[in-house]
């Protein structure tokens, strides 16, 4: 698969497709006219604030869920860093229908917020004990 530049589309079955896209902005090409180094500052303040939020974090549940933030958001930014924009490549459709195009780093972030939305429901915490007055 080397010399691919973008939009080549491989058919794995009839409902997923390997394809080359460049992500020139961050998520679903949200900020995609601004220059590359101005995504970098984005993303650094991003890294930076969920690499605090670990720091502070006291649950596993929370902690591993920002783990994985933080590495899909590094992961990212490597891409940007060496092609300038991001490589995606998983596509799932069916019919009419197509989920947008993504990669292993999105699929870490995702997995992440899941847990930091189970973490913020209280899961995996004993419940709290009431005390008699």
């Amino acid at each position: 698969m080397t010399g691919w530049r973008g939009g080549e589309v491989v058919s794995v079955t009839p409902f997923f497709d390997y394809v080359l896209v460049w992500n020139t902005g961050i998520s679903y090409g949200l900020l995609d006219g601004l220059p590359v180094w101005s995504l970098g500052v984005v993303m650094l303040v991003a890294v930076l604030a969920l690499g605090w939020w670990w720091v502070k974090s006291s649950t596993l549940l929370a902690r591993l869920g920002l783990a994985l933030c933080i590495g899909g958001a590094l992961s990212n930014a490597l891409d940007r860093l060496i092609y300038g924009a991001v490589a995606d490549f998983f596509h799932f459709h069916w019919g009419a229908w197509s989920f947008y195009i993504f990669n292993i780093a999105d699929v870490a972030i995702t997995f992440g917020v899941i847990l930091l939305l189970l973490d913020i429901l209280g899961l995996g915490r004993a419940p709290a004990t009431k005390t008699a007055a």
